[in-house]
């Protein structure tokens, strides 16, 4: 959809939230109701996150891990829901970050996006390292470094991979929306093509009931909780997948209509993906040929895949699996450069007028896309001999981004409790009265899982050797040391610069309605 069709009435209309946080309107609006729905569900990538961590949620709960992925979801819906209000109020760039600060405060808002930011660039990381997983499956010439025997072969052949990925997201996302929405659209379309003709090529090929899911193969035993310990360490799996449905609302300021179709974009994106996701697992379960093959525990649903389908059907679709984490990694970087993006914009940022400049003829910030991706990169780089890398780089990106979710919903509860939230009118998406409980489970949610997440227990953070106590207990020194320096550095710093740079600001006669927190007033 062009956004040479819509009136300039409806422009103005849809650039009217950027009022109240006293920006101009500079992205173009060109994204169209399914553009923002792609961006939303190939940042989950059902085909990416089920097949890059099956084998992990199988080797750690048995097939009755699979119960984790409706739980994962009942819990998330609920944040989709207030994140869908707070789209339809605020649909702005860098969602997550502008959202904490106006439910919250500045601080928050800050925090949030620091966290969001690195997150982000730490899931860029992650998401690419799913190419290590496919690629030598489809052949072995994508292994470049040994045979994949050697200590290192995989970890390091891993990031060779990765890095090809991120110098491609990072070269589209360069060159404008446009184009890296036209790609994401087409690889969308492909994975949601490819991901129903899976769903009924393993149907007609199981070797056994549904009943399957309640068999635990007895991976409780030894664990302090029995079977609940093994499950919650399962269910990590699912926690890893089902998140970053925020992206439809991020490229607010580049879509049409966007207090309506955000909403929509977010709900839907999350009840898709669970859906689909949710057969996926079931039924290669149902299918597979043994359940008690040690590949089901390294190789996962690649496994799977060639085991039912041989292999010409099966390496045809760990091909589209490779599309959708191409997809995956391109809508992760995208929302990272909003964030970026928005962040710079009030001066949050180093570098700030730089990084908030947009490109006159790509109409997209380039600086945020090219750090981003050297990061990204540097972030790699780091782990080249650590195999521990997919398990580490995940966790610590997935934990960061639960918690600035929680920088959310927390104080758009308080906000709730005090009667200062007003969802957006003219019948776009409210809550209404299920509001408050729907707010409080997103919290209780968040919180549960953000601590599960954490927990520094050996079977996430030190399960292969080099055994080292660091690895353990990484996730928790690097999101602390994020946190606290993160709280630190705004509060002696950052706080005295914050402020939409001049060269952004919406210049009217009216004063705009400040940008500070509902809750604060």
């Amino acid at each position: 959809m062009s956004a040479t069709t819509q009136p300039p009435e409806q422009h103005k209309h849809d650039d009217s939230e950027l009022a109240e946080f006293g920006y101009k309107p500079e992205l173009k609006r060109t994204l169209g109701n399914f553009h923002t729905f792609a961006a939303g569900i190939s940042y989950i990538s059902i085909l990416t996150g089920t097949f890059q961590l099956f084998y992990f949620g199988f080797a750690s709960g048995g097939p009755a891990y699979w119960w984790s992925w409706p739980m994962v979801f009942g819990g998330q819906f609920m944040v989709a829901l207030c994140f869908a209000e707070l789209a339809a109020r605020y649909p702005v760039a860098g969602s997550v970050y502008n959202w904490s600060k106006k439910v919250g405060n500045p601080h928050i808002g800050w925090l949030a996006g620091w966290m969001m930011l690195l997150a982000s660039i730490v899931s860029i990381a992650a998401v690419a390292l799913a190419y290590q997983l496919t690629l030598p499956q489809i052949s072995s010439f994508f292994q470049f470094v040994g045979d994949g025997t050697g200590t290192y072969d995989v970890a390091t052949n891993a990031v060779i991979l990765a890095a090809v990925l991120i110098l491609f997201t990072t070269l589209v996302n360069a060159f404008g929306v446009k184009l890296m929405a036209t790609i994401n659209t087409a690889g969308v379309f492909i994975e949601l093509l490819a991901t129903v003709v899976l769903i009924v090529l393993l149907a007609v090929n199981i070797t056994r009931g549904p009943q399957v899911v309640t068999e635990t193969q007895g991976t409780g035993s030894g664990q302090s909780f029995g079977y609940l310990g093994a499950f919650l360490v399962a269910s990590l799996a699912s926690a890893y997948v089902m998140y970053g449905f925020d992206t439809a609302a991020s490229l607010g300021e580049e879509s049409l209509d966007p207090s309506r179709n955000a909403p929509r974009a977010i709900i839907r994106a999350i009840v898709a993906s669970f859906a689909l996701g949710g057969l996926i697992l079931l039924l290669a379960l149902m299918s597979v040929s043994s359940l008690r093959g040690e590949q089901l525990t390294t190789d996962g649903l690649q496994y799977v895949v060639l085991d039912v389908l041989g292999s010409t059907a099966g390496k045809a679709m760990l091909w589209c699996v490779l599309i959708a984490v191409t997809v995956c990694a391109l809508a992760v970087h995208t929302a990272a450069i909003r964030l970026a993006f928005a962040m710079a914009r009030d001066n949050n940022l180093p570098a700030a007028s730089l990084l908030a400049k947009v490109h006159p003829r790509f109409q997209t910030p380039v600086l945020p896309a090219v750090i981003i991706g050297i990061l990204a990169l540097a972030i790699l780089v780091v782990n080249i001999r650590q195999p521990q890398i997919f398990t580490v780089v995940t966790s610590i990106g997935i934990i960061m981004i639960y918690l600035a979710y929680l920088m959310v919903t927390g104080p758009m509860l308080v906000a709730r409790l005090r009667g200062k939230w007003q969802p957006a009118g003219d019948g776009k998406f409210s809550l209404g009265r299920w509001g408050l409980l729907v707010n409080i489970l997103a919290v209780v949610w968040g919180t549960a899982m953000t601590v599960n997440l954490i927990w520094p227990r050996p079977e996430v953070y030190n399960a292969t050797a080099p055994y080292h106590w660091y690895l353990r207990w990484g996730a928790v020194l690097f999101v602390g040391i994020v946190a606290a320096g993160g709280f630190a550095y705004y509060w002696f710093v950052q706080r005295h610069r914050t402020g939409v740079l001049a060269e952004h600001q919406l210049q009217q006669s009216a004063p705009v309605e400040s940008a500070a927190s509902p809750a604060s007033e």
